[in-house]
């Protein structure tokens, strides 16, 4: 059993698809992924519900308010990519959420690869919007199954242009950073360029001056440098706080 996540207490309940749906002021985030990824044990993690009846009464939809950035945000998460064989589900997935959240196991190749799949299908169905998508790696924590390293899963990322995490669900490791992380890049993407400068300049405050020489010598190097460029932009893809 992992550590318990920070959030405040929240509403974590089976919600229909009315009501909410029609809110702005909800972030709809959709999980997709192969089968057994660990896409549930995500979603149940940040609902609070992952034992017990509550578990089981919460359906694939889970409803919470989290403070991100001093700032409350409200989320509805969608974990229904493979609860239904109608052929309308997967092109009412890839048109409805504000953000994706693609979800594959680093001890399953072919989930990996299927990833990459969904993310082209993405790009298609959504080429005219700004959605963030963030691709996730789950199930770190089995490190002698493992069959995608993080170098791949980065490189990735960089390709398909998307933000990249890995986490393990069974640990709780950066469940809380990852949907933070869709709060950030849905605010990026919609708000202010002043309100975003606002929030960066409180993170960047509460950075320590290793990280800040750090990420200023990193920007001189890669402008000298295509190489050096892209793997400024591998490394970038890891935070979730920047477009």
């Amino acid at each position: 059993q992992g550590a318990a996540l920070d959030w405040p207490e929240g509403s974590s309940e089976s919600l229909s698809s009315g009501g909410s749906d029609s809110d702005e002021s909800v972030y709809k985030v959709l999980l997709l992924g192969a089968p057994g990824v660990g896409k549930s044990a995500l979603a149940r993690i940040f609902g609070g519900v992952e034992d017990g009846p509550e578990a089981e009464a919460a359906g694939h939809t889970y409803d919470r308010s989290i403070m991100v950035d001093g700032e409350e945000a409200s989320l509805m998460v969608y974990d229904i990519w493979e609860q239904d064989s109608s052929r309308w589900l997967p092109g009412h997935c890839m048109a409805m959420g504000d953000a994706y959240v693609i979800v594959y196991s680093v001890t399953d190749k072919g989930s990996f690869e299927k990833a990459s799949e969904l993310r082209v299908q993405l790009r298609r169905a959504r080429q005219m919007d700004d959605v963030p998508i963030i691709l996730v790696g789950n199930k770190s924590d089995l490190v002698r199954s493992r069959e995608v390293s993080l170098d791949e899963g980065r490189a990735c990322a960089v390709v398909f242009d998307c933000k990249f995490i890995e986490t393990s669900a069974a640990l709780h490791h950066n469940v809380q950073a990852l949907f933070e992380g869709v709060v950030r890049q849905i605010r990026l993407r919609r708000d202010s360029k002043e309100a975003n400068a606002r929030r960066q300049a409180g993170t960047r405050r509460r950075e320590s001056l290793g990280k800040k020489a750090k990420r200023f010598l990193g920007r001189i190097v890669a402008r000298n440098s295509r190489k050096m460029a892209f793997r400024a932009k591998s490394k970038s893809c890891h935070d979730l706080s920047v477009l």
